[in-house]
């Protein structure tokens, strides 16, 4: 069988550790990022079992801690520590991948979770499309000494390989998982352990031919994971899901202030810029180049005149369209990261969210876009290129606590 020590394999199995079937549900917790602190001690709330109490351990002391103090990390890891003694967690006796599956009422998609290659991120063999923040960075890094070990998956797309969806659906088919366990939004989340030599050897392999994959969601994690390496035979733990079974939703944008204009004055600018804005019949846009726009309580359709014509695959994406005639031009937002006049909401909120925001303080408007779609990321990351911030929200979404991986596994 082909080994670890391998440096040059980009997926490797490992001795994962994970939830016991009878507490998952309790365990399992959502992304430490898509929840504020305040959101997560809610949530958490009469649960010591939370994985929230590790990705989020400030939820332990007074609301108004820092999620960056060295005491939060330090109690993330007594924690953490906490659940392997009391056997609420455990760990697999030899290397495995394994199999993780998460189920909503509309999609089911089923991955592997593996301990990928730090050395191919860094040759860019695992391709990122996003930039990092180095103080999420240093975040993470500092979670991951503390913890002892990576409590968060990189979620990455590679292109389906046939033999091994094959595998997938026979070992999900014939045997039962290690623990099946309820999610945010209605999810069921699943984990199978495959342990036998002649399974890992064909999706070692498999991979291994493929050779590439690309960042999902996670850049932050691989980036601190790369900065944790002693060796090129380090490894970050990811899951891998295949592009055709992945499903991105719209990643919409909230603006607090109209620059000083009018609502007239806004809609006669975005007739400047090329739209055609009409009252809209539904409030998400139908398709690629189409906009939807939440103003003063009432929905309208903002439609270009003339597409955009560029073979660059980052002025193509709706959302370099949307800050560069709307954002950029119109209401001088030129800094997504950082400027306080505009906020992201993810598509599993809904239109009611962006509603609820817009209505709150006069001068607000809302904007739907219709999602990106994994080509497009693919056609960026093959170009080396960077996407606009929030340009993705993928759903349904990895959970904390569903599998962890040692740093010396």
């Amino acid at each position: 069988m082909t080994t670890v020590s391998n440096v040059s394999l980009i997926y490797a199995p490992f001795r994962g550790i994970y939830p016991k079937n009878e507490q998952a549900s309790l365990v399992i917790a959502p992304p430490y990022d898509v929840l504020s602190s305040k959101e997560a001690k809610e949530k958490a709330k009469g649960n010591p079992l939370s994985f929230l109490h590790i990705s989020k351990a400030e939820i332990d002391f007074a609301d108004d801690t820092s999620a960056y103090e060295e005491k939060v990390y330090q109690k993330a890891a007594e924690n953490f520590k906490r659940l392997m003694e009391d056997k609420v967690l455990t760990q697999s006796a030899k290397p495995c991948y394994y199999i993780y599956q998460i189920q909503t009422p509309m999609h089911t998609q089923t991955g592997l979770a593996v301990a990928a290659s730090v050395r191919a991120y860094q040759e860019g063999r695992i391709k990122r499309h996003e930039l990092t923040r180095t103080a999420k960075e240093d975040d993470r890094v500092k979670q991951i000494r503390a913890v002892g070990a990576q409590t968060g998956p990189a979620l990455l797309i590679n292109k389906p390989i046939a033999e091994i969806k094959t595998l997938l659906a026979r070992l999900t088919a014939a045997t039962d998982p290690l623990f099946c366990a309820s999610g945010e939004y209605n999810t069921i989340h699943r984990l199978w352990e495959v342990a036998d030599e002649a399974d890992i050897e064909l999706i070692t392999k498999a991979f291994a031919k493929q050779d590439q994959a690309y960042i999902a969601d996670g850049h932050h994690r691989s980036a601190a994971a790369a900065r944790l390496a002693k060796n090129d035979n380090a490894r970050f733990l990811a899951v891998a899901f295949f592009a055709d079974e992945m499903k991105i939703m719209d990643y919409n944008r909230v603006v607090y202030d109209l620059n000083g204009l009018s609502e007239n004055e806004f809609l006669a600018k975005l007739e400047e810029q090329g739209f055609e804005v009409t009252p809209a019949q539904a409030k998400k846009p139908a398709k690629k180049g189409e906009f939807t726009l939440y103003l003063n309580r009432t929905w309208y359709k903002l439609c270009l005149k003339q597409p955009v014509v560029t073979t660059n695959p980052v002025e193509r994406l709706d959302v370099s369209v949307l800050s560069a005639l709307v954002l950029d031009n119109i209401l001088d937002i030129t800094d997504l990261r950082n400027s306080p006049r505009i906020d992201f909401i993810g598509g599993i909120r809904g239109a009611e969210e962006i509603e609820k925001e817009v209505d709150m303080a006069p001068n607000r408007a809302g904007f739907m876009l219709y999602p990106t779609q994994i080509e497009e990321l693919i056609a960026v990351a093959d170009q080396k290129m960077l996407m606009p911030p929030k340009s993705t929200w993928f759903e349904p979404k990895l959970a904390d606590g569903v599998i962890c991986l040692k740093p010396e596994d």
